[in-house]
């Protein structure tokens, strides 16, 4: 998770995306800026409820406005990241299964290899107190 400060803050940005609405409205936002009034003919959602979502992903820092008027015209801030996470999300990947033998094989060959590195030492804080059986 390089580039974020820790993982609350991850932690919040994927909460901003975490929801059907919000993802729609970051969808409609990749072909360009759009105004409540616009989005609300195109999600099946009302005035009041898209803006709450849109308050959430501001707070997110995932989309901004312009005023043009009365009107507020909602645009993407960080348009590769939303690209790049819609991209991902939307690409299918095949669930994974494992058996008990495979997940047994892959822990005896890190304690192998944590064994051979110098130490206890040589291994991630994060690891050192773990037990591999």
């Amino acid at each position: 998770m390089a580039g974020l400060a820790n993982t609350r803050d991850a932690a919040e940005l994927l909460k901003a995306f975490s929801h059907p609405t919000r993802l729609a409205i970051l969808q409609e936002l990749i072909v360009g800026p759009k105004c409540v009034t616009d989005m609300e003919e195109l999600l099946p959602a009302r005035q009041a409820n898209i803006s709450q979502h849109l308050a959430v992903l501001r707070h997110a820092k995932l989309v901004d406005y312009a005023q043009d008027g009365a009107l507020r015209c909602y645009y993407l801030c960080r348009p590769r990241l939303v690209e790049d996470m819609l991209a991902l999300v939307g690409r299918g990947d095949p669930v994974v299964t494992r058996t008990a033998e495979e997940i047994q094989a892959d822990k005896e060959r890190l304690a192998k290899a944590l064994s051979g590195a110098s130490g206890p030492a040589a291994r991630p804080a994060s690891r050192r107190k773990s037990v591999v059986r």
